[in-house]
């Protein structure tokens, strides 16, 4: 693997948002004049296209990064049951290549300044047999994006996915949080107001930005570049 700045963004849950916010990180850096690598190692829920499936993730977060390099590196392993990618694969007949998972990234490294990975779910989701999501993100040693929805009960599933990350393995390290409001929010949810409070109370680690309901930017500056390693 190159030497090359990373960040992983995980989520605390599924469907929180993680393309959408990897997606305002890549345009942010773009605008800076870096050059953006983005890699989703695989992907299920995907859909035929042209003979071929399709990621909407990947193609998301390759626009957003302004479609650099091969739009077939971004997420090299796709299927289309909505599962687990190696049971998705399984149902398929297909392989769920480990080495790929890893190495695959090696083709962003070589032309990038930075490289924004995008996991499946949360850290324990199943990513392999015998493997799971933070053990990706170990194999990288980027640190931590954690994206988490800005609702109620976001406290308990945030500082139970900072609890894992600072459990597994060695310990995984942790850049910040990024709280997200991927569907419009309920005018009667009022952990709203205290939520970001909250968690800058509870947690170690800094509440980086927020990006509200259809917002593409964060609610401020971020240096995304300064926190990858």
């Amino acid at each position: 693997m190159q030497n090359v700045r990373g960040l992983f963004i995980t989520g605390t849950d599924t469907d929180v948002g993680k393309t959408y916010v990897g997606a305002a990180m890549a345009r942010a850096l773009v605008a800076e004049g870096r050059r953006v690598g983005v890699y989703k190692p695989a992907a299920s829920g995907c859909h035929p296209q042209d003979g071929q499936l399709v990621a909407d993730d990947a193609v998301a977060l390759w626009n957003a990064a302004g479609r650099p390099g091969e739009l077939d590196r971004v997420c090299p392993q796709r299927f289309m049951a909505p599962v687990a990618p190696h049971l998705a694969a399984r149902a398929e007949g297909r392989p769920f290549d480990w080495d790929l998972l890893r190495h695959g990234l090696d083709y962003w490294c070589e032309r990038s300044d930075l490289v924004l990975v995008e996991g499946a779910g949360g850290l324990m989701s199943p990513f392999g047999e015998q493997r799971c999501v933070a053990d990706l993100a170990e194999a990288f040693g980027f640190p931590l994006i954690i994206v988490s929805r800005n609702v109620l009960g976001t406290i308990n599933q945030t500082v139970q996915t900072l609890i894992a990350a600072g459990t597994f393995g060695r310990g995984l390290p942790v850049a910040g949080i990024v709280l997200n409001q991927p569907s419009p929010p309920k005018a009667d949810d009022v952990s709203l107001a205290t939520n970001r409070q909250e968690l800058a109370v509870r947690s170690r680690v800094p509440i980086l930005a927020e990006l509200r309901w259809r917002s593409d930017r964060f609610d401020m500056a971020v240096d995304w570049f300064a926190l990858a390693r």
